[in-house]
């Protein structure tokens, strides 16, 4: 994607969203981000990805994530069609949508972050926004970035692991292999020797015996 890679400062862009004009790295504070792009308001994919995302937001809060989503169409319609995101789960109908939308008309910002999907236009031939994902770290850098295309709703539940993964190594040495969960065996980095493993980890760690003989296959406890 044009623009940001992973590592960079996010852009501190100010925009028009459903509690009001916003600066984003104000609006981020010291916390963790995620903001998440959909196509257009009142479409199915996006109306169920958003009631989805509402009805998980205690568990991105638990995390001291703030969440932030993005639509191309205005803020009148993003309040009118917050109504029935939360209609979607009946325990949720009276509540308000927990997280502010960006009003992206324009296609601005869509344009500048390299949102936009060549392959899904709207009735005047003009593309919509794809369904992007950004986690943004307290330092106000980007730490991931996944592209769905319009066509693919996106797993919240893979983006709560994901973001377990990044604070978790944010903190200490270690990587998290295929399929982790919390609670898990986390594996060392091999940029450490083993002295330095350690004195890191007194718990200690395992390694895996491989046909090679290469000892990098090193599991500990996080």
């Amino acid at each position: 994607m044009p623009g940001i890679l992973l590592g960079d400062v996010f852009p501190n862009f100010e925009a028009d969203t459903t509690i009001g004009k916003i600066k984003f790295h104000d609006f981020l504070g010291d916390s963790w981000g995620i903001l998440f792009s959909h196509p257009r308001d009142f479409t199915p994919v996006c109306t169920t990805e958003l009631a989805c995302a509402a009805k998980v937001s205690d568990q991105f809060a638990k995390r001291n994530v703030k969440m932030i989503a993005l639509s191309i169409d205005s803020v009148a319609d993003h309040l009118s069609w917050s109504k029935d995101v939360m209609a979607l789960h009946p325990e949720q109908a009276s509540s308000p949508m927990p997280f502010p939308i960006i009003a992206d008309h324009n296609r601005e910002l869509s344009v500048k972050l390299g949102m936009l999907d060549p392959d899904e236009l709207d009735k005047d031939g003009v593309p919509l926004t794809a369904r992007c994902v950004f986690v943004i770290g307290p330092d106000k850098r980007m730490k991931l970035s996944i592209l769905y295309p319009a066509t693919t709703g996106r797993n919240f539940n893979e983006l709560l692991r994901v973001i377990d993964s990044l604070q978790l190594t944010a903190q200490k040495k270690v990587a998290t292999p295929v399929d982790w969960k919390p609670g898990e065996k986390v594996m060392v980095i091999p940029s450490l020797s083993d002295e330095e493993a350690k004195k890191l980890f007194p718990n200690g760690f395992t390694t895996k015996e491989v046909p090679s003989g290469k000892k990098y296959l090193r599991y500990t406890q996080p």
